[in-house]
């Protein structure tokens, strides 16, 4: 094997792509692992190398506006089609080449592939929050650590106490709140992503809350750590809207909007009819579908909403009844009902010459267009207030061409809010099981969501025989997701079922209070 350097960068660059194809051809699989442990060492050093080498090239580039040549705004744009990356990769690429012309002995460290990009990384992120005059020191005290054995967390205790000292002796420090910051990004379908720098302050609370809601809560709990720090955080939202703790909520634990139109609403036979369309209505295209619709309707407050939109023809239809119980004409002569004269005004005494039989004008028919809209929405506005809000554009200058009525759906009215369950079953659930009623949970009932054992899509009732607590996962996840069904017995027990067939039962009746106490709650049905 030949040790000779190349001569140039030519030569160089044609080396190294043929080191790399030589490494990407091998058989790994077939390799000892201590030849594998070898080359994923020595690959981590190159790749060190290779972003200190493509930071020093980039920056050389950027300085003499290379860029241009190619017809590309900048270095990040060249990078980005020239070398066939996404936008953030040419990002990070710029990045790198800024942090290494601010942080040359970090460079120097990558370029001799002691260090490793993303603990360069960590490092130049700790002594930017030092004095400018401190963070080469800093940088270089930092790497002889590293080089020594330091682990990252060493690492950080060392910047945090160089960080401590620079500070001014009347403790101005800020302890990271002006780098503070939480985004959380709304992506496909509503699901979001979050990321943030948060105080220590702020990460010891959030840590406390998820470490104590995010605990496995039996056997079967099958998410893993990141799937229940997750629901965790949900719960913990949640708890806190069910406490009233947050302004305008009222303490509701959800509340379903669900829109219907002012046509369906009329052919609605009563108010058994009408809430079984609005939960139909909830579930349609651009709603929650499926479990997630089962579960938020399970223990909702619903609040329907009327819409409607004008019909044109309909409009123009009452405006031609309202000209012929008038003796009138409209303004399109012969096309008008009722129309008969051969000269198209539809008159019918002889002659064309009175002024009351003459064709109305296009700006007289769109007053009186806007005039009958008005007294019909009057009208259906009323004491109940169904039309209060409809509100339609017409044209309102002689001079301008008429405007198109209004032709979306607008909101007519709001019904009131209905709780599904009233509150008085909600207090006998409780008394009946003070904690959620799935098998081996012990959260309490204020933590907890109602649940109808026969799902309302189902025809299940709201009463208490069919009535249960269930907390978040138990409810959302296990019962709504995973498809597990859950039976109450007579004696207030419950028994769980898996899709699968695996069952867990609650072995005794719920736990109550001592009868000295309080007398023991009835039993469901």
């Amino acid at each position: 094997m030949c040790d000779t350097q190349p001569v140039s960068i030519d030569g160089a660059l044609a080396m190294l792509d043929r080191a790399l194809d030589t490494l990407n051809t091998a058989d790994a699989a077939s390799l000892p692992t201590l030849t594998q442990a070898r080359m994923l060492r020595a690959l981590g050093r190159a790749e060190s190398k290779h972003t200190a080498a493509r930071s020093r090239v980039l920056a050389a580039f950027a300085a003499q506006d290379g860029h241009d040549d190619d017809g590309h705004g900048s270095a990040r744009a060249w990078v980005r089609w020239q070398t066939r990356v996404t936008r953030a990769a040419a990002a990070g690429a710029v990045g790198w080449m800024r942090r290494l012309a601010a942080h040359p002995v970090i460079g120097e460290a990558l370029a001799a592939g002691n260090l490793s990009p993303s603990w360069a990384r960590a490092i130049c992120d700790w002594s930017d929050l030092l004095p400018v005059s401190t963070r080469g020191d800093a940088d270089a005290i930092l790497v002889a650590a590293a080089d020594g054995g330091a682990d990252l967390a060493a690492l950080a205790g060392l910047a945090r106490e160089m960080y401590e000292r620079s500070q001014p002796a009347d403790g101005g420090g800020d302890d990271g709140f002006d780098d503070r910051y939480l985004r959380l990004g709304i992506t496909f379908r509503g699901a979001g992503r979050a990321d943030g720098d948060l105080t220590p302050g702020c990460a010891a609370a959030l840590s406390a809350v998820l470490d104590a809601l995010g605990k496995k809560t039996g056997p079967e709990d099958t998410r893993t750590a990141g799937q229940r720090r997750h629901d965790a955080l949900y719960e913990a939202c949640r708890r806190l809207i069910a406490a009233g703790m947050i302004p305008g909520r009222a303490g509701q634990h959800r509340q379903l909007m669900v829109h219907i139109s002012l046509a369906e609403l009329r052919g609605m036979p009563g108010s058994s009819g009408a809430e079984a369309a609005w939960v139909a209505a909830a579930r349609q295209h651009g709603w929650l579908t499926g479990p997630d619709a089962q579960a938020a309707a399970c223990d909702a407050t619903i609040i329907p909403i009327v819409t409607g939109h004008l019909d044109p023809a309909a409009l123009d239809h009452l405006v031609d009844v309202f000209l012929a119980a008038h003796g009138l004409t409209s303004s399109q002569g012969a096309s008008g009902p009722g129309a008969s004269g051969a000269d198209g005004c539809g008159c019918t005494c002889g002659g064309c010459t009175c002024p009351a039989r003459t064709p109305l004008s296009p700006h007289t028919r769109q007053r009186l267009r806007n005039a009958l809209l008005a007294l019909a929405t009057d009208a259906l506005s009323g004491p109940g207030g169904l039309a209060a809000h409809l509100r339609a554009r017409l044209a309102s200058h002689p001079g301008l061409p008429s405007q198109p009525l209004a032709a979306i759906s607008l909101p007519l009215d709001t019904g009131a809010a209905t709780e599904t369950i009233p509150a008085h079953l909600r207090r006998a659930v409780t008394a009946r099981h003070p904690h959620c009623a799935f098998p081996g949970c012990t959260q309490p009932a204020s933590a907890c969501e109602a649940h109808h054992l026969i799902p309302r899509s189902q025809g299940g009732p709201t009463v208490l025989h069919n009535l249960v607590n269930l907390c978040t996962f138990h409810h959302q996840t296990v019962i709504h997701r995973w498809g597990w069904h859950l039976r109450l017995h007579a004696d207030g027990t419950t028994t769980a079922t898996s899709p699968n067939g695996r069952t867990l039962h609650s072995h005794s009746p719920p736990h109550n209070p001592p009868a000295s106490d309080h007398d023991p709650p009835s039993q469901a049905a």
